[in-house]
């Protein structure tokens, strides 16, 4: 285990430096080892800041927890141990009929990762984040216990430990429901649009009659072509393969370039070519889910190309009667500090809430830039975009940050004082240390425990 790096996707953040095998873990929790300082489930490491990362403690590597112990062909109902990959869940409901009813990025995310972060979709407005399809898990704890916990058992620690970033415990397996589809093919169809007024325009409608929908921008277009792009919208083919095609493409990165090859050059014939081919074709047209959920997925390790100093992720949700000023202010403000986005995706959230304590989704637009990490000027950019974010009344995704400060992180989840009360005393994470316990926790802690 020594030689590997337990790192976070966006390589901008230190890996961890002590990790130790989730069976190790167990034991320590249930009383039969001495504890280090502190403790942090590690699932695969896709989320991009350190949430994932426990740089004064130790990390438990959960990967080989990975058995699915049991699948209801009839109801959907699939029971896993918390390392399972999304990947392996697909592949083995797929036969059935059924697929998970949120799928987030890439299908090389955990169980246990996918509740501790309540991911999120492209059917938000359909069926809302993952916490909302989770049937029940067992958590161990530092007290040595196993708790069952679901709506009605333990219903406190169940709200807690979905979008809770691991604080609260282990969660060593868990039941979700998986939604029936008639195939995994997907019926996508591809609408351009001039500016995001346009984009505003379709949004809405677009959500109402289709199960998926997501733009992408092209976010170095400036002046007349400010803001145009493409939206995707998807429905499950009624006669389609019902057979998962493999854990992702061929292609990878084998090693790590010196420098960054996502350059703004690079990314101008990127977004040209990608819009060019996207957009020629209109009509709706059959696809395979791996393309249209997880495009990424198809090149291993392509967090590499952003060179030795990695990436940082922005994801903010604004609420929809100020997304028409805040969205075009965002990529504004991105393409004045000269810094490009390899990956720029627009989608509107739902109104269907989550059981977490602390989910990021809420009624709204989500726009989520990667910038490669050029050091000082990309700090000052991404406390600019938390500026025009918290301003106009939003959030900033906790999973997918490195570097926000404890009060941006306030700002965004009022209620952290709550998931602070039920944390795990042997649990902690880097982003919680440098954010919430920098925060008052005294006062919210007899405030929760009223």
């Amino acid at each position: 285990m020594a030689a590997e790096r337990f790192q976070s996707f966006g390589l901008a953040t230190p890996p961890a430096p002590r990790a130790i095998d989730v069976e190790d873990g167990i034991a320590l929790l249930r009383g039969g080892q001495a504890r280090p300082a502190s403790l942090l489930g590690y699932g695969n490491g896709r989320s991009y800041g350190d949430s994932c990362q426990n740089e004064a403690g130790t990390v438990i590597d959960m990967r080989p927890l990975n058995t699915i112990r049991a699948f209801n062909a009839e109801t959907g109902v699939l029971e896993a141990d918390a390392g399972v990959l999304l990947s392996d869940i697909i592949a083995h409901a797929a036969p059935h009929g059924f697929f998970p009813a949120v799928v987030p990025g890439t299908q090389f995310v955990t169980l246990g990762g996918a509740i501790a972060n309540d991911v999120h979709g492209k059917n938000h407005h359909r069926r809302g984040s993952f916490g909302c399809h989770v049937e029940s898990f067992t958590l161990l704890r530092s007290d040595g216990r196993t708790w069952r916990c679901s709506a009605t058992e333990n219903p406190r620690l169940f709200a807690a430990t979905i979008g809770g970033m691991g604080l609260t415990g282990l969660i060593l397996s868990a039941s979700i429901r998986l939604m029936r589809v008639h195939s995994l093919d997907i019926v996508e169809r591809v609408t351009p649009f001039r500016d995001l007024g346009e984009f505003f325009g379709l949004a809405e409608a677009a959500d109402q009659a289709n199960e998926y929908a997501v733009a992408w921008i092209d976010q170095l277009a400036s002046g007349p072509n400010s803001g145009r792009g493409l939206l995707f919208t998807g429905n499950h083919a009624e006669h389609g393969s019902h057979a998962a095609s493999g854990a992702g493409g061929t292609l990878s990165v084998p090693f790590q370039p010196a420098f960054n090859v996502l350059n703004r050059p690079f990314l101008t014939a990127f977004n040209a070519i990608y819009r060019w081919k996207k957009g020629r074709s209109t009509g709706p047209r059959q696809v395979g889910y791996q393309g249209f959920f997880f495009p990424l997925d198809g090149v291993h390790d392509w967090n590499r190309l952003y060179g030795p100093k990695g990436l940082f992720q922005h994801q903010s949700v604004v609420p929809e009667d100020t997304a028409r000023v805040v969205v075009p202010a965002l990529l504004s403000a991105a393409r004045r500090a000269g810094q490009g986005s390899f990956l720029t995706v627009l989608k509107r959230f739902g109104s269907i809430r989550s059981p977490a304590l602390l989910s990021f989704p809420r009624p709204g637009y989500t726009l989520t830039l990667d910038f490669s990490n050029r050091g000082p000027a990309t700090l000052t950019l991404l406390r600019e975009l938390d500026r025009i974010t918290v301003e106009a009344g939003g959030a900033v995704n906790p999973y997918k940050d490195a570097r926000m400060s404890a009060d941006m992180f306030a700002s965004s989840f009022p209620e952290w004082r709550r998931l602070e009360a039920l944390r795990d005393p042997a649990f902690m994470s880097s982003f919680w240390a440098r954010t919430a316990k920098k925060l008052d926790t005294h006062c919210g802690s007899a405030e929760a425990a009223e």
